[in-house]
């Protein structure tokens, strides 16, 4: 079987391509050749995996998408891969996994109207409903039963080409053990007492990840030891910084950029705090839970599924509120949670993930 995957920027930082890299030694020891399509990659981001580059040139974003849509098209139209499966919204692909979920969705509850007449914006949607409405189209990757109902609410797509397939997290390289292993000897570095509660943010993209809101929050908590460790790279850093000081926490916040290996920091840590606007279904979430740290999100967040009383907390984008009171909440039950937060991703190794995009692709082809 040859399958093409396509991701236009390929890094070892996104999302989609922790996926593709989660995917990529399950799918080849299956008999299964992968190629990775892309306007550009970071080294050996693809692990060895052959990379066909798509690369015309173009002038602004939105040339830019557009440009490598119809270069990713044109190879399609050759007919050299049994199935081609696009982490982009590029109409007539065989596949597509919503990783980015719904454009649309994101424009309304950032509540920013005028962005649906910026150029990038029309496109982007005009895209995203093309594609979704393709006669060409046979199924959608959707990563949560959150992304799975809003595109079929939105577009109308038919239930059998809608499969929630969750991601799949290395079971072994995240573990609670890590507490012990890195974990403990990182805070030691840090100055850290033993009962100093540690509060984790992983993920780019600061105001859609809910940063603003954490770092409110952290001020309003009654537990005025805990301490914030941010983790990603933004532009709107420097803004997130002056917020701290603005809001006196900046003592207590640390900006720790990307890290290209973030298991000592999960080790490290009491708690997992993702407020995010709009998340369909984050990796670092996953691999938060598998470490044993309990999970703060919102109900626009697909790790919402996996979350209960015995692993953490949901609320509403934004309530700050509510955000405070239930990482006082978490950070004073964090130890007692930590088997609990395990047994809920237990079901999602990388086996299972390949399990069921094996049987997927089989049908299909």
């Amino acid at each position: 079987m040859k399958l093409a995957i396509v991701r236009q920027k390929y890094t070892p930082f996104g999302g989609a391509e922790r996926f593709v890299e989660r995917a990529l030694a399950a799918l080849k020891a299956r008999g299964v050749d992968v190629s990775i399509v892309a306007r550009e990659w970071q080294g050996d981001a693809a692990g060895g995996v052959q990379c066909l580059r798509v690369d015309p040139f173009y002038l602004g974003r939105t040339w830019r998408d557009a440009g490598f849509a119809r270069g990713v098209q044109r190879l399609m139209a050759q007919g050299r891969f049994d199935l081609v499966q696009s982490h982009e919204r590029i109409p007539g692909c065989d596949i597509y996994r919503a990783g980015d979920g719904v454009h649309a969705t994101w424009l309304e509850l950032r509540n920013k109207t005028f962005d649906r007449f910026a150029a990038w914006h029309r496109y982007t949607l005009a895209a995203e409903a093309a594609m979704f409405r393709h006669s060409k189209l046979r199924a959608v990757i959707c990563n949560s039963r959150m992304v799975r109902d809003d595109i079929a609410r939105r577009f109308g797509v038919a239930d059998e080409k809608l499969q929630v397939i969750y991601s799949g997290v290395d079971l072994q390289a995240f573990h609670p053990r890590l507490r012990e292993e890195r974990g403990l000897s990182l805070r030691e570095k840090s100055g850290l007492a033993a009962e100093t509660p540690v509060i984790l943010f992983v993920g780019s993209g600061y105001e859609r990840k809910g940063l603003p809101t954490l770092l409110r929050a952290l001020a309003m908590m009654r537990r005025n030891d805990a301490r914030l460790w941010v983790i990603g790279r933004d532009k709107d850093e420097m803004l997130m910084r002056k917020l701290a000081q603005t809001l006196l926490v900046d003592d207590r916040v640390l900006f720790l950029g990307a890290q290209v290996d973030v298991k000592p920091f999960y080790g490290a840590a009491d708690v997992f705090a993702l407020p995010t606007v709009y998340d369909p279904f984050p990796n670092a979430a996953l691999e938060a839970l598998a470490c044993g740290l309990p999970l703060v999100t919102t109900t626009t967040c697909g790790a919402a599924e996996l979350v209960t009383a015995d692993n953490g907390a949901v609320i509403d984008a934004g309530d700050v509120a509510a955000l405070a009171a239930s990482l006082d909440s978490l950070c004073g039950r964090a130890p007692a949670m930590r088997d609990a937060a395990r047994a809920s991703v237990a079901h999602l190794d990388l086996d299972a993930m390949a399990a069921q995009l094996m049987a997927l692709y089989s049908r299909l082809v």
